[in-house]
This record gives structure tokens, C-alpha cells and sequence, in this order.
């Protein structure tokens, strides 16, 4: 009796068991019905740990309910319930390739990039073929490990002068060693190598951090070597490091060198970490004193001519397409001084000179800026307030004045140096000053280029850039502040040869652009050809007289725009035709457009000082005040951007945003252009219609280089390469191909065709044999866009004039190819990502 008791219990409990999960799966399907979302996941979970056996069968419904309440939670700010649901999906399914990535995506969205890409990466792992897991992992790893981490690691010179000062460092006593800012971990187990007992390192960064752990353990130093998570400055005595130590490496140098923090850095060492500094002059062992590698810098620069840097930080049009840029704006770019922001702005650039498209002019010859003597405290202290000190370059070739460029040579210890000269075979890039806000950038031979120098909010800052006419004959010296000067009449024409920058009326406008913005603005070219087309829709949606005077060719009169609007009021005014421009950042195509006639044309730019540069533009080519609106703000939710422009009005045209700066296509588009298509009248067209990607092969070592570590040779023998190469990504982007170092083995060949007005003409996948010309390594495919506004006008991005960069699909191994050959490439469109494979 009592075990058919207990089968009875056990089969009631079984029954009961099965009667709650059958209501809570009714129960969850209808709250799906009436979309709520979070009694439904709720329903969900009862039933999953009730009923383990039904994961495989409700994880499709699961899967959807999950991410619609987190997209609920996540627009009512209940973040910590939101990723509370994502801790108890994962543990249901701890392998779910999909709710990893989506909780890794919306762990990106709120800052945790590096937490995202733990996320992205393990769902990449699950399923190497999951594509939204590959897209998101390529583009967050961009950012987790920087390009130049690959480049450094393969720079078999640099490493091997790091290596040769740290032996000889360790070699003269100093066996107590702390690597700031360690990366992968390379110049600690340099130091452990040499024969240091002691070796400490610190990485901010968590994905460094835990790179440099693999590695270290992969060279079996993890006992040797104490790696800790934290920034140089947090770490403590004897918390963290028992004693201080003999020896301090870092290479936390940017181009401008100063950028990583390094003075902060090392003065809190010095003071904190660090053994004291050997006396000067003594003959005294160095491992009972303090030192730091690198030991000195010294601070080249020069004046160059140089028109790619021009065209990305001068506005040099006074009209574009018609459009007459007012006097009224003054445009300039984030590095230049004066531009008003109150954040700290990085006052320079970065180029690599030697790849530079269209080469630079040197203007001036090399000259010492300054030198600082990292084993000197106070030296180092008194960076920060040291008064501006003038420095002078006489001209030695005639040209125009368009940047500052700066370099530096590293002195590790008395034997070994390391420099960053464009002349130099060398990873590094150079730091670049444009030169804004004259009023004559010309200069020749025999005049001074002038500038003053600081050290402030731990950047090398080089400003009030000015140019002095050889006929003016002062004499400046950069080891005073003064000037030595002659009599008054000398002073009065010196001061007017100098060239300073423009006084800015107090009634004008100052615009601050990012380079690429102001690389479109003087792009003549992409703006002929956008008013060209747009003149072509309008013209077919209103052949009315009043549009009979547009200036379509760009040679006709823009005088009759008002004349026309004059008449058309005394008659009945035409219905304005709708043109929404939706590209990203700066944009005069609206302006362009309310030249063109009768039409109403929204900007979507959001930035305040942008919104006033174009309606002074506006008001200065005699527009109305309605011909040009801020679209975003007549819009209830600003995360809808396409949608009507009125109840019972639709666009004539809408201009989208095709292709990142970068080279790749932007995220999301297709959708975007669906949405479009459905908001266009009847003969309304999305500009570009079409694009078209070419691409061609060729054998470029740079770009091995400069996307994996090559094996262990580069590294002097350590283990590096399978560790960082986890996150070396398909595609190499902001490529100028025009510069890049390669040898083409193809001619360049149509690879896919996006078609935004008609999307049955698109395929997701689509096979293209190339012909091998020219025998070799294929080792890269780099591609970029023609851009079809309509069937007679494009652009191209592999054009000079072009704001937009290239990119490249880098093999994993190089194939080798004879001329004749043919090869098959696999090219795959899923959502933004272009992917392109060589079928074997």
C-alpha cells in the first residue's frame, strides 16, 4: 500500500506539473496577442524550469518575447532588469548564439563596450557563421584592440630596440621592473627575459588586460610576471607592488607624444613607484636608484604644402553648385584654437606622411622644438606650466602654408633611439597641425613661419601659426620669448607683414566641422552632380514654367528663383515639392535644392551651430524662410526620422547616407530605403538610386601587416600572434588605395549592385570570376563605390576629390596566382556587411 500511495502522489504531482505548464503556455501566448510582453516572459520561465524538455520547442517564441521586453525595459530605463532577463535566458540557454549577441548589443549601446565584446565574441564562437554576431564582434573589435597594436607587434625594428635597452638596462642592476601600460605584455617579458627577478605590469584596459594574461602564460611567465588591471596612477604601495622598483618602461607615447598621459604618468612614478634618480656625474651602481625607458624625446618640426591636409580643414570655395557660401560663416575644423569649444580638443591630427594621396611639400627644413628628459622630475613638472615659447622656421621653399607637422625621436638609453620621421621606415604616423584662419597662406623663400609652442592638458599644442615676409627683416630667436627688434618705423613694417590670423567679426558665424565634413564641403564634383539630378526630378514633377529657370547646368541665372516666386504670388502659388536630405552631418544638398524652385527642402543636421551656418547660407542667396527646415525638430519622436512631411504630403526626394567615411556601407540602409520607398509620390525618387562595388585583387605586404601579427619572428620569439589575431577583423578600413603599397594582379571588376528603388534587383550573394593579369600573391581585395544618383549621374569613392576612404577584404592566407588565371569570388551582402571570399 504505501508505494501505491507514493506512485499516486508522484503521478498526481506529474499531472499537476503538466496542468500548470499547459495554462502557462495558453497564458503566455495569449499575453504575446495582447503585446504584453513582460507577463509573458514571465509565463515563459515558469514553464521553462518547470518543463526542461520544451526549451528545443518554445526557444524560437522565447527568443521574441525576450527581446520585446527588453526593448520595453530598455526604453522605460529599467536597465538592471533588463540585463537581470538576460542572466536568466543565459542560464536556460547558456549556448544560444542569438541571446548572446543581443545582449551584447545592448550592452554596446550603453558604453560597456568591452563587456559587448566578451558577448559578441563568444556568440561568433558558438557559430562562426551567425553574420549579425560577426558584423557586431569585426566593428566593437576595432575599437577594443586599435590597428596599431598589429602594425607595433610587427615592427620587428622597434621591438628589437626596446629588447636591447631593457637588457642593458637590467644588465647595469636594475632588476625590479614595472611595464605601464603593457598591451599584449611584450615589454615586460623583454624585461623578465634580460634577467629581471621582478617584473610588474598595468593595463587599463579589461580586454588588454586579459590579452596580456593569455600571453604571458602562453611564454610560461605568469609566475614572474605580476600583471595588474589598473591605471599607473591608482596603483599603491604596498598594496598593489611591495617596494619600489629600479626600472620604468612604457611606450605610452602617441604621435604628438604627449597624448597617452605619459608626463602624468611618469611624474606620479617618480614620486610614488619609482627609486630615486641615479646623481649625475657619480659612478654609483643604477639598481639602487630609479630610471625610465625611454630615457629622452626630442621634438622635430616642419612647414609643408600639402593639399589633401587642405582640403579636410580649409573651406576654400567661395560658391558651390550655385550656392554662395556667405562671409558671414567662417568654417573651421576641431584642432584649431580658437574654434570655442571648452572640452579639451586633441589640437592635431595624424597622417602618414609617405602614404599621404597626392605627397606633401616640405616648406621649411627640419627644426628641434623642444626636448624633455623623462628622468628628470622636475623637468617633467614643469611641462605643464611653461609659459608658450616662440619658435621660428625660415622658409626654404616657396608654396602654400597648410600644416605644421610634428615627429619625434625616442632616446631609450645613450645606445638606442627609435624616430618617427616620414622619412623613416617606421609604424608610426606624424602628428599634424593645420594651419587655419589666415588671411594669406602663401609664403616663399625667404620668409619665417612662426608659431607658438605648449605643453597643456597633456598635449603638445602648437598654435597662432602665422607667416612673416622676408622684406619685414626681424629677428626672431626660440630661445626668448621677445623679439629683437629695430626702431619704430622697422616695428610698424614688420607687424605688417605678418600674417595672423583673421580677425573675426563679431557679427559672423563660426562653424566648427569635422575634416571629413569640410572635405565635402569643398568636394565640387559630388555637389554638381546632386544638383544635376535633383534638377532632373524636379523638373520631371513640375515642367511648369516657373521651373524653366532653374539653374540646372550650373550656368544659368539663380536670379530669376525670386523674380519667379514674385510672379507665382500674384497667380496661384504651385504646391512646393518635398525634398528631405537625411545624410549625416553637414550638408548644404537642402540649400542646393531651394535654388532649384519651388520646393521645401529639411535638413536633418542637429547640431545648433550647423543649423545657423545654413540659414545665414540661406538668407544670403535670398531664400525664403520656409524654402529651408530643421526636419528634426518638427518631429514628435526623433528616432523615427522617415516619415511623411505632412498628413497628406510625400517626398519628392530623399537623399540617404550610403557609405561610411570609412569605406563600408552604413548600417542599416536597406531598411532605411524600404521605408523610403514607401514615402515617395509617384515619380519621387531615393538619391543614390543604386550602387554598384568594384573591387580588384592585389598583393600588398602593408596590409598583412598591418591587419595580424605575422607569426613569432616580428616578436623576437614570444607567442603573441594567435592571441591578438582573436581580434583582427575581415576588413581593413580608411584605406587610401591611391597611396596604398601594392601590386594590382586584376583589373577592377563590378562584384555586387545594391539597388535602393528596387530591391527585386538585389541578391544577397552572387558569384564573380576576375581575371589574374599579372602573376603573384593574392593577399587582399580592396573595394569601393560607384554612386548612381540616376543612370547619368555618379560618383565615385576611389576619386581624389572624394571625402571617402576605401576598404579591403584581407585574406587569411595569400593565394598564389599565374597571369591567365581565373579566380571566383564568393560576395555576400547580409545587412551593412560586405563579404568577399575566394571559392577554392
Amino acid at each position: 500500500m504505501p508505494n501505491s500511495n507514493a506512485k499516486f502522489h508522484r503521478g498526481g504531482r506529474e499531472a499537476g506539473r503538466r496542468e500548470l505548464v499547459s495554462r502557462s503556455l495558453q497564458s503566455a501566448q495569449h499575453c504575446l496577442e495582447e503585446q504584453d510582453f513582460g507577463t509573458a516572459y514571465a509565463h515563459y520561465l515558469l514553464v521553462l524550469n518547470l518543463a526542461p524538455e520544451l526549451k528545443t520547442s518554445v526557444k524560437e517564441t522565447f527568443q521574441f518575447t525576450l527581446f520585446k521586453w527588453a526593448e520595453e525595459l530598455d526604453s522605460l530605463a529599467r536597465i538592471q532588469d533588463l540585463f537581470n532577463c538576460y542572466e536568466q535566458a543565459l542560464e536556460l540557454y547558456p549556448n544560444d548564439e542569438v541571446i548572446c549577441n543581443s545582449m551584447g548589443e545592448h550592452l554596446f549601446r550603453m558604453g560597456f563596450r568591452d563587456e559587448a565584446a566578451g558577448y559578441f565574441h563568444k556568440a561568433v564562437k558558438l557559430n562562426p557563421d551567425f553574420p549579425d554576431a560577426k558584423e557586431n564582434f569585426y566593428r566593437v573589435a576595432n575599437w577594443l584592440v586599435e590597428r596599431w597594436h598589429f602594425i607595433m607587434l610587427n615592427d620587428a625594428k622597434r621591438n628589437l630596440t626596446y629588447l636591447r635597452a631593457i637588457e642593458s638596462a637590467v644588465r647595469s642592476g636594475c632588476t625590479s621592473v614595472l611595464d605601464i601600460g603593457t598591451g599584449t605584455g611584450i615589454l615586460s617579458m623583454f624585461a623578465r627575459r634580460a634577467g629581471a627577478s621582478c617584473v610588474y605590469a598595468c593595463e587599463l584596459s579589461k580586454t588588454m588586460y586579459e590579452l596580456a594574461c593569455d600571453v604571458v602564460a602562453a611564454n610560461n611567465m605568469e609566475r614572474e610576471i605580476k600583471l595588474l588591471h589598473l591605471k599607473s596612477l591608482d596603483i599603491e604601495i604596498p598594496k598593489h607592488i611591495p617596494k619600489r622598483v629600479s626600472l620604468v618602461v612604457t611606450e605610452t607615447v602617441d604621435a604628438g607624444l604627449f597624448g597617452e598621459g605619459i608626463v602624468e604618468s611618469l611624474i606620479h612614478a617618480w614620486e610614488h613607484l619609482l627609486l630615486q634618480p641615479k646623481p649625475k656625474n657619480q659612478d654609483i651602481s643604477a639598481g639602487d636608484y630609479g630610471r625610465v625607458i625611454p630615457a629622452s624625446a626630442t621634438i622635430f618640426g616642419m612647414a609643408v604644402e600639402c593639399k589633401e591636409i587642405r582640403r579636410h580643414h580649409r573651406v576654400e570655395l567661395q560658391e558651390v553648385a550655385g550656392v554662395c557660401l556667405s562671409n558671414a560663416v567662417q568654417f573651421f575644423s576641431p584642432t584649431y584654437a580658437f574654434a570655442g569649444s571648452e572640452e579639451t580638443v586633441e589640437p592635431y591630427t595624424t597622417e602618414k606622411l609617405s602614404r599621404i594621396p597626392g605627397g606633401y611639400i616640405p616648406l621649411t627644413e627640419p627644426c628641434q622644438v623642444m626636448t624633455v628628459d623623462f628622468n628628470d622630475l622636475q623637468e617633467l613638472k614643469s611641462l605643464a606650466t611653461r609659459k608658450p615659447w616662440k619658435v621660428s622656421l625660415p622658409v626654404t621653399q616657396g608654396g602654400i602654408l597648410d600644416a605644421i607637422v610634428v615627429w619625434f625621436v625616442l632616446q631609450l638609453d645613450d645606445e638606442h633611439a627609435l624616430s618617427t620621421s616620414p622619412s623613416e621606415e617606421t609604424c608610426w604616423e606624424q602628428a599634424v597641425y593645420p594651419v587655419q584662419g589666415l588671411l594669406d597662406y602663401s609664403v616663399k623663400t625667404g620668409d619665417t613661419v612662426m608659431m607658438e609652442v605648449c605643453c597643456q592638458d597633456c598635449y603638445l599644442k602648437i598654435q597662432k601659426i602665422s607667416s612673416l615676409a622676408s622684406e619685414c627683416g626681424m629677428d626672431f630667436s626660440d630661445r626668448d620669448n621677445t623679439l629683437s627688434l629695430g626702431n619704430e618705423a622697422e616695428l610698424c613694417n614688420a607687424l605688417a607683414g605678418l600674417q595672423t590670423t583673421s580677425k573675426q567679426d563679431g557679427s559672423s558665424q563660426v562653424c566648427v566641422l569635422e575634416s571629413t565634413e569640410i572635405a565635402l564641403l569643398n568636394d565640387v564634383p559630388y555637389h554638381e552632380c546632386f544638383k544635376a539630378a535633383m534638377s532632373k526630378v524636379l523638373l520631371s514633377l513640375n515642367p511648369s514654367k516657373d521651373l524653366h529657370s532653374m539653374d540646372v547646368d550650373g550656368h544659368g541665372s539663380g536670379i530669376n528663383l525670386q523674380e519667379n516666386q514674385n510672379k507665382s504670388s500674384l497667380d496661384v502659388a504651385p504646391d512646393p515639392l518635398y525634398i528631405l536630405d537625411v545624410s549625416e552631418g553637414f550638408s548644404i544638398l537642402p540649400v542646393i535644392a531651394g535654388k532649384l524652385g519651388p520646393v521645401r527642402a529639411y535638413s536633418s543636421v542637429e547640431k545648433e551651430q550647423h543649423q545657423a551656418a545654413l540659414n545665414i547660407i540661406s538668407e544670403a542667396n535670398n531664400f525664403p524662410k520656409e524654402t529651408l527646415e530643421f526636419w528634426l525638430s518638427h518631429l514628435e519622436e526623433e528616432s523615427v526620422v522617415l516619415q511623411r512631411p505632412k498628413s497628406d504630403k510625400l517626398w519628392s526626394i530623399i537623399i540617404l547616407d550610403v557609405i561610411e567615411t570609412s569605406g563600408l556601407i552604413q548600417q542599416e540602409v536597406m531598411e532605411k530605403a524600404a521605408i523610403s520607398r514607401c514615402l515617395l509620390h509617384s515619380g519621387g525618387k531615393i538619391f543614390p538610386q543604386y550602387v554598384l562595388v568594384y573591387g580588384m585583387l592585389v598583393e600588398s605586404e602593408s596590409l598583412l601587416l598591418e591587419s595580424a601579427v605575422q607569426g613569432t619572428e616580428p616578436t623576437l620569439g614570444f607567442n603573441i600572434a594567435p592571441f591578438i589575431n582573436q581580434f583582427k577583423v575581415p576588413v581593413r578600413v580608411y584605406l587610401d588605395l591611391s597611396t596604398l603599397p601594392c601590386v594590382p594582379l586584376s583589373k577592377p571588376a563590378e562584384l555586387l549592385r545594391l539597388d535602393l528603388m528596387n530591391p527585386l534587383l538585389n541578391s544577397p550573394s552572387r558569384e564573380v570570376k576576375v581575371n589574374i593579369c599579372k602573376s603573384g600573391q593574392v593577399t587582399a581585395i580592396p573595394f569601393w563605390y560607384h554612386i548612381h544618383l540616376d543612370e547619368h549621374h555618379s560618383l565615385n569613392t576611389s576619386d581624389e576629390s572624394s571625402r571617402w576612404k576605401q576598404a579591403a577584404v584581407v585574406l587569411d592566407e595569400p593565394i598564389p596566382v599565374q597571369a591567365g588565371d581565373q579566380l571566383v569570388l564568393d560576395v555576400q551582402h547580409h545587412k551593412s556587411n560586405i563579404s568577399i571570399t575566394v571559392k577554392r
